[in-house]
């Protein structure tokens, strides 16, 4: 796989080894679930690292984060002369306009799509679908307005979802054959993998997989104002406009939002203390802070709570053109090396049968699904019902494919519990099983429920397909 970016040394790029090597140290003492970082100063990758299993090559969903390259798609049309800010969803989409649209969906422009500012007091995304199952365009534009357009910023997915069929619309292609022509291809990204609906449509809002690289040159393009290598492939206007504070943002009512994420927002962009970034859900992150000609970007399974991205603002940025040396690369370089997620930790060998108990809070499987533990050599083959084997390894990850979406997972006896942990690696998401050999039961529950559903056959099948019922 070509490199995108070039790389450098943490000191040649004056970021301290010791600084990372800190915030390597915090994540660690609070079990922050990271997949993979890097570092960008300058234009070089100074550092960068992934937790075994997860790896270099390997596409990761996005989540959210899919927004901002669904953004950049829409500068390019408007760039184009296709579309403006200021055309009206009602003109561009006019087949899904529902009879008694309102007034105010009538005034819905690109600019209110892009900004989150068209007046639905909650994320619209369920209630559409629910409206209208067969057209969530028309959808949105049924569920009640309570606000006036441009005054409130409301996080609603429908928006995006609308914003990639108008690119589709204007351009006569789809969003990942336009993004793959106008910006994939050019950067020499390879392998940009979509989510889709089921009638085949890509999200728009969520759904697409890249790798960390991918994610980090992105960030770099938009530090660079668009610019990469010899060529402008997005206009610098856009991105400042993009990435520029448009509305306030609120806090949520129970008081959880970060610091960070009440900074405004811009064009499908997240403004920040420092800098914007864009978002995923589960911690999917491409931070920009073009002041300190920095980029970071982050693969994860973070809990909600957890503080990213300030804790890279704690570490980071006081650490930036401070003195580094040869020697403390080098323990960074070996730290970055050695980042894991261990595999179960147990006895080998037994085989065992069981059924499935569903009762348990976010089941994977269905209740009464047969589970079958064959010991094989040097670890186990995992069935359930009827699908084919997973690989499970014991000390160490083994991958399968069963159902098409590549599975990564280890197991190991505890007493007369099998536990075996199930990475689908090309998300943040973990399956664990536990199986009660005296009981005949098992559970298999989820770190954390994937927002496309949790049914485990959907998320091992390749492509996804499923209704836009993102959370």
């Amino acid at each position: 796989m070509p490199a995108l970016l070039p790389r450098s040394t943490p000191a040649a790029a004056g970021i301290s080894s010791r600084a990372i090597i800190a915030l390597l140290d915090r994540i660690e003492a609070e079990s922050v679930e990271l997949h993979s970082i890097m570092v960008v100063r300058r234009g070089h990758v100074v550092a960068e690292g992934w937790w075994a299993p997860y790896s270099a090559d390997r596409p990761h969903l996005l989540y959210s984060l899919t927004k901002s390259f669904t953004s950049i798609a829409v500068g390019l049309v408007i760039a184009d002369g296709l579309l403006s800010l200021d055309d009206r969803l009602v003109d561009v989409l006019p087949e899904h306009v529902p009879d008694d649209v309102s007034e105010q969906g009538r005034r819905i422009t690109v600019h209110h799509l892009l900004s989150m500012t068209v007046g639905h007091p909650v994320d619209s995304l369920t209630e559409a679908w629910e409206l209208e199952p067969g057209d969530l365009v028309k959808g949105f534009l049924r569920v009640p307005f309570t606000d006036p357009e441009g005054t409130r910023h409301t996080y609603d997915n429908a928006t995006t979802f609308i914003l990639a069929r108008m690119v589709e619309r204007v351009t006569g292609q789809g969003l990942p054959e336009f993004l793959d022509e106008r910006l994939f291809g050019p950067m020499e990204i390879e392998h940009a993998e979509w989510d889709r609906v089921a009638s085949g449509l890509a999200f728009g809002f969520h759904g697409l997989h890249l790798t960390t690289e991918a994610i980090a040159a992105f960030g770099e393009l938009l530090r660079s104002g668009g610019r990469w290598g010899d060529r402008q492939l997005v206009p610098r206007e856009w991105i400042e406009l993009a990435t520029s504070r448009h509305i306030e943002t609120l806090q949520l009512e129970d008081g959880s939002a970060a610091e960070d994420f009440l900074c405004g927002y811009g064009y499908q962009f997240w403004r920040s203390r420092h800098g914007y970034y864009g978002n995923g859900a589960f911690g999917q992150q491409c931070l920009v802070v073009p002041e300190h000609e920095l980029v970071i970007a982050v693969t994860s399974a973070l809990d909600e709570r957890q503080p990213i991205p300030g804790m890279f603002w704690d570490y980071l940025l006081p650490g930036l053109d401070e003195p580094g040396n040869a020697e403390d690369d080098e323990l960074l370089a070996e730290r970055l090396r050695q980042l894991a997620i261990p595999p179960v930790a147990g006895a080998a060998g037994r085989s065992a049968k069981a059924t499935v108990d569903a009762s348990a809070e976010n089941s994977a499987l269905p209740d009464g699904t047969p589970v079958v533990v064959e010991s094989v050599d040097g670890g186990w083959q995992l069935r359930f019902g009827s699908w084919p084997s997973i690989e499970a390894g014991h000390g160490e990850w083994r991958e399968s494919a069963p159902l098409g979406r590549s599975v990564v997972a280890s197991a190991a006896w505890q007493d007369d519990t099998f536990i075996a942990d199930l990475q689908i690696i090309s998300t943040p998401h973990r399956v664990r099983l536990e199986l009660d050999a005296a009981a005949g039961t098992a559970v298999a529950t989820w770190n954390g429920v994937p927002l496309t559903g949790p049914k485990l056959e959907l998320h091992l099948t390749a492509p996804l397909m499923t209704r836009p019922d993102v959370a």
